[in-house]
């Protein structure tokens, strides 16, 4: 029989970063709730308008935000009822359709980003050196790009680590 090692640092590597995620996402979401908005809202608005022409097919923001097609059309009906973003199609595509940020949309984003802006600083960037942040932005982009090839789908590549990502159909 094998010794099971409980304290294999791959197990605190992962409990760590399970940690972290827990802990930002409770500091972060009273942001998003005072601003009407759910965590996939916000990362839906944000990865639109960060996107060239403030939209992406429907299948790369599936893709971007890791929700599965159904998923993500409940998520921009739910927007689009709301006026944040709205449905165009494909000039080149029939089959294909965009998520677009209306301005309604936009000013919901400019109005949560101060406070989101401050509570990354406060529980996240800020505890860390210039330094410390390029590595663990490095690092992080090693495993995105591997555990989730999508995760960038659609975008055109720019400094900030988004580009046309591999991905599967």
């Amino acid at each position: 029989m094998s010794v099971i090692q409980f304290d294999d640092p791959r197990l605190t590597a992962m409990g760590m970063l399970t940690e972290v995620q827990t802990g930002l996402t409770a500091k972060m979401s009273p942001a998003f709730t005072a601003a009407g908005l759910s965590e996939m809202d916000f990362e839906t608005l944000i990865r639109l308008a960060r996107s060239p022409g403030h939209g992406l097919r429907m299948s790369d923001l599936a893709g971007q935000t890791g929700l599965s097609t159904s998923g993500v059309t409940r998520v921009v009906d739910r927007l689009e009822r709301d006026g944040l973003v709205r449905r165009q199609a494909c000039a080149t595509d029939r089959r294909a359709s965009y998520a677009v940020l209306t301005e309604v949309g936009s000013e919901r984003l400019a109005a949560v980003l101060p406070t989101h802006l401050d509570d990354i600083e406060r529980w996240f960037t800020g505890l860390l050196s210039p330094e410390q942040l390029d590595a663990l932005l490095s690092a992080l982009r090693v495993i995105r790009d591997v555990v989730r090839p999508c995760a960038t789908a659609g975008a055109t590549g720019r400094d900030n680590g988004e580009g046309d990502g591999p991905c599967p159909a």
